[in-house]
């Protein structure tokens, strides 16, 4: 037995939690962190219980007050307000004095007697007053001797019921049976990009405005005001390093590339240098250099792609044949995915005896990108690469750079996905690519934004990328790429595009594959950013839209409300207060029209259904007058499939609205 079985309280089911503590939860800089908890105990004693965090950086342990809500829950809450780790837990107490003056009260309104109750009182007074000593003790016992003095039973009920008492008694808690809740949890708070962001993805060698040369890191820097007008804060660029040319590959992934084939840029290393160095057709470190400063002054980040992988003619395969695996004729093995194999790849072998140095080496590698301006890495396949490497990776950069964020491109199993989020990626791919239906978005986005996922996976949706092109997207046409805009731009917070193919609709591709024809993995590609149909000013006006509503800045806000039209769907972001919150209906079918009665719950946003108010759309200017809680919509996929709503209330006169803001 120990003096730890006389506690009584227990507490139980903290959160925000990552499988039982293991792992952090996420939030952004300036958060309130709501942290809930059960706490309880045997028989009918009050009790109390508080919130202990601490800083990045920090041994001292701050307090916040907990109250207690229905059920034996309690809440407290905290704000963080620096980067890095935060550490927090709960503890709860038997609060003697608070059961002491619940039962005063009810006794003193029932007429009881109470001389012994006063005398109670009084002693658990003077037991936590030789508890705590020093001034704080010294007031507790003179409170003790006015308790047991007063003579008029009003004034001593008053007394010990009135808030002096009460305050002191809760700033000198006994807390001898005090329980805390193990073990402490962590909060990792990373830079407002990391919930907010909208990418653009770019090859910088098909940047060029002259057809008749490849583009350079200078032709895509005289490209970032038109990539600004249209709204996005991170240009994302494939590897820029220099491509290695045995097993290289030429147009569509073909064998037996020709010396104009500039091969894959995921090929990475030749005699010109490996991971650190530059293409030198793309230009030099001093061009990249001032990519990134061009870039900031237009509000953008730059964010480049980090592929651990090899080309058989990068200087790793000769200077540390170790970190790969040898076949039994020699030879090294190169990547393969059956049937599909990749010649022009050497993977890394992090089984090797070796591990430590590479290791080390690929640590060097991100941050020689991270001294020379990259604050976001867009890391490719991490789960071909050990958790483990991950997450001892992951931490230090944590420790020397806390503002740098890693997006994961892991289209692989969900359980995977999930782990990389936890380990420490800021942001994450998703299967939203493929979610066509009502249903499947429905589904798969609350799975995404509900329970313990929504505490640490951040979902980035994309509707096409290089590697893959949907079919929703080669048989939907324009319609079908608007729709997928909206859809992202809406439901995520964080979105991105492959460009110049999306903005254009390209939805040519393989036979029978999702991966385009002709693809920039492959070849260089000319872009006529004009041509016809381009959905240009219709991404700058999705993309305006975010930046103005605060609402569409979170995704774990999202609710979906009711349409009578499977073909149909209608949901809302619901911003920090009904007025700045967002409604979206979108019309999920790109060949027909289709329409439906949609609810809207005029409770949750503050509308009279006697009266009416106006749905303004955001996308097109268009204001429709309602009434009550259905109202009828009908969305042409042809024209525009969605509507993106701000609704108005408070009717002046029967013309003038105002804003409900």
């Amino acid at each position: 037995m120990s003096e730890r079985q006389r506690a009584r309280v227990v507490i139980e089911n903290v959160r925000p939690s990552v499988d039982c503590g293991q792992f952090a939860a996420k939030r952004i800089i300036g958060d309130k962190v709501v942290v809930s908890a059960d706490i309880f105990s045997d028989g009918h004693d009050a009790l109390a219980g508080r919130l202990i965090y601490r800083g990045p950086g920090s041994s001292d342990w701050e307090t916040a007050g907990m109250k207690s809500t229905l059920n034996d829950a309690w809440e407290g809450e905290f704000t963080v307000e620096k980067l890095g780790s935060y550490y927090f837990t709960v503890e709860g107490w038997v609060d003697h004095f608070a059961t002491w003056q619940n039962a005063l009260r009810k006794k003193f309104a029932a007429g009881q007697d109470l001389s012994m109750e006063i005398l109670i009182g009084a002693g658990i007074i003077d037991e936590v007053a030789k508890k705590v000593g020093g001034e704080a003790g010294k007031e507790m016992a003179a409170l003790a001797d006015r308790l047991r003095s007063e003579n008029v039973i009003d004034k001593t009920v008053s007394m010990a019921l009135g808030p002096e008492a009460s305050y002191l008694m809760r700033q000198n808690p006994d807390q001898e049976f005090a329980v805390r809740f193990e073990p402490e949890l962590e909060i990792r708070v990373e830079r407002p990009k990391a919930r907010f962001s909208t990418w653009y993805e770019r090859f910088p060698r098909s940047a060029s405005s002259d057809p008749s040369r490849p583009g350079t890191l200078r032709d895509l820097q005289a490209l970032l005001p038109a990539i600004a007008r249209m709204g996005f804060d991170v240009l994302y660029l494939p590897p820029i390093h220099p491509i290695g040319k045995t097993n290289r590959k030429g147009k569509n992934n073909t064998e037996g590339a020709s010396a104009e084939d500039p091969g894959s840029p995921w090929a990475i290393g030749s005699q010109e240098g490996g991971h650190k160095a530059m293409d030198p057709k793309l230009g030099t470190m001093e061009d990249f250099h001032n990519l990134i400063r061009a870039a900031a002054g237009f509000g953008i980040e730059i964010a480049l792609d980090m592929a651990f992988q090899c080309s058989p003619d990068h200087p790793y395969v000769r200077e540390h044949p170790q970190w790969f695996k040898i076949r039994p004729d020699g030879s090294v093995q190169y990547a393969e995915n059956p049937p599909k194999k990749y010649q022009d790849i050497f993977p890394l072998n992090f089984e090797t005896e070796h591990w430590k140095s590479l290791w080390e080496e690929l640590k060097s590698v991100a941050y020689f990108w991270i001294d020379n301006g990259v604050k976001i890495l867009r890391v490719d396949n991490p789960h071909t690469k050990p958790f483990p490497f991950w997450e001892w990776l992951l931490a230090e950069m944590r420790r020397d750079h806390p503002d740098v964020l890693l997006l994961s491109e892991a289209f692989t199993r969900p359980k995977v996905m999930k782990r990389l989020a936890k380990v420490g990626f800021a942001q994450s791919y998703t299967y939203f690519t493929w979610r066509n239906s009502k249903r499947e978005i429905i589904e798969y986005v609350q799975e995404l934004t509900s329970g313990e996922m929504r505490e640490y996976f951040r979902p980035n949706f994309w509707p096409n990328t290089p590697d893959i092109l949907p079919e929703y997207l080669q048989y939907g046409g324009r319609p079908a790429f608007i729709i997928k805009l909206i859809l992202a731009a809406t439901m995520s917070s964080n979105y991105g595009i492959y460009g110049p193919a999306f903005e254009l609709v390209e939805n040519e591709a393989l036979p029978g594959r999702e991966e385009y024809a002709n693809s920039e993995k492959y070849e260089i590609r000319h872009w006529d950013w004009d041509r016809p149909g381009n959905l240009k000013d219709f991404i700058t006006r999705v993309n305006a839209i975010r930046r103005e509503n605060p609402a569409l800045q979170e995704t774990t806000n999202i609710r979906f409300f009711e349409v009578d039209n499977e073909q149909m769907l209608f949901f809302g972001k619901i911003g920090s207060n009904g007025a700045d919150s967002i409604l979206v209906v979108v019309n999920l079918d790109p060949a027909n029209t289709q329409s439906g009665w949609i609810r809207i719950p005029a409770d949750e946003f503050g509308i009279n259904p006697a009266q009416p108010y106006l749905g303004h759309d955001l996308l097109s200017g268009e204001k429709y007058i309602w009434y009550g809680e259905r109202n009828y919509i009908q969305l042409n996929p042809h024209v525009v499939p969605a509507h993106i709503f701000k609704l108005k209330t408070r009717v002046r006169r029967e013309t003038d609205f105002d804003y409900f803001l």
